[in-house]
């Protein structure tokens, strides 16, 4: 955390080079610093979240796509971003921009939102625009991630949604994953923690990623808490992804092997509960696991790309096949 004397002086270095458009030449000569100090100085700031940008990115849908998905998995809503151009470097960030707007429009003051930890929730995160008109207390959904990246993790995402909609932060304080289910019993039965979880559960809105369990990739790996074998042997047993650090397979049913219950956060059956569930998810990579995650009828507004949504109802239509061929 910043303390408040270099807090106020990125803001003022942000403040003159930002708003006041003065080159670091200028800003130095005002301050009486060096070149190099102001350069480190806004980077910092930038670092630091207190400087904030929003690219606003032309938004296009595709309606025929968004019926097909609502139609087959039971949504009350799906917003499918048409691709702008080939590239799709910045797809993630635009696709959070489209549910970012979709938020904006939905919330409303005294509301509860809670949210879960991701660079998809990230980015919707970061698309919303400061200043809305409203007071929306957020609440962290999950515990925090062994050694995630700082904004990624959802007490981070907290503080800066409840921050962006003029709400009270509210934090889970404990670790996402616990050594055994019995120990995430006893902490979940502490005071602060269950005040924390109880509050999510009651939340009129949650906003959750969905993850895969490619070792190269998945959070869990890189936290300690799966080992490579660990997620060969859940994937055998029929897990294909995570959402809210819930693992559940591609009938959307939930995981049985004991990792779920070592976690520290809101369930399934916790998500299925809340109002309004949106998720945003994109990539090849997870075609299957948002499947999985579309079928397990926790989520009621589904944000994606077009490539991703077209490849999910190919291979949901694929995997009906199957089944009605056994």
């Amino acid at each position: 955390m910043l303390d408040d004397a270099t807090h106020d002086l990125l803001a003022q270095v942000a403040a003159l080079y930002y708003e006041d458009e003065l080159t670091q030449d200028a800003i130095a000569a005002e301050l009486g610093l060096s070149r190099v100090k102001v350069y480190r100085l806004l980077k910092q700031a930038r670092s630091e979240q207190v400087i904030q940008f929003t690219i606003n990115w032309p938004v296009q849908r595709t309606p025929n796509i968004e019926t097909q998905l609502c139609a087959t998995f039971g949504l009350r809503e799906a917003l499918v971003l048409k691709p702008g151009s080939s590239d799709r470097t910045h797809a993630l960030a635009r696709v959070g921009q489209l549910g970012a707007r979709f938020l904006e429009q939905s919330l409303r003051d005294g509301m509860t939102m809670t949210v879960c930890l991701g660079r998809s929730t990230y980015e919707v995160i970061h698309a919303v625009r400061p200043g809305f008109q409203g007071h929306v207390n957020v609440v962290q959904a999950v515990g925090s991630l062994a050694l995630a990246t700082p904004e990624l993790d959802s007490a981070s995402l907290t503080r800066e949604l409840a921050a962006k909609l003029g709400g009270a932060a509210h934090y889970l304080s404990a670790p996402m994953v616990v050594d055994s289910a019995e120990a995430a019993e006893m902490l979940r039965s502490q005071r602060d923690v269950h005040r924390a979880l109880e509050m999510a559960r009651q939340a009129d809105v949650a906003l959750v990623g969905v993850g895969n369990l490619d070792p190269a990739t998945s959070e869990f790996t890189k936290a300690g808490y799966l080992s490579v074998d660990d997620l060969a042997r859940i994937e055998q047993s029929g897990g294909i992804g995570d959402m809210s650090a819930q693992i559940f397979a591609l009938d959307g049913s939930a995981y049985t092997g004991g990792f779920n219950d070592r976690v520290i956060g809101l369930r399934l059956d916790d998500l299925r509960a809340i109002p309004t569930v949106m998720s945003i998810a994109i990539g090849d990579a997870k075609v299957r696991s948002i499947l999985g995650a579309l079928r397990t009828g926790a989520i009621d507004v589904f944000c994606t790309d077009l490539d991703t949504a077209a490849a999910v109802l190919v291979e949901a239509a694929s995997t009906e096949k199957q089944h009605v061929g056994v």
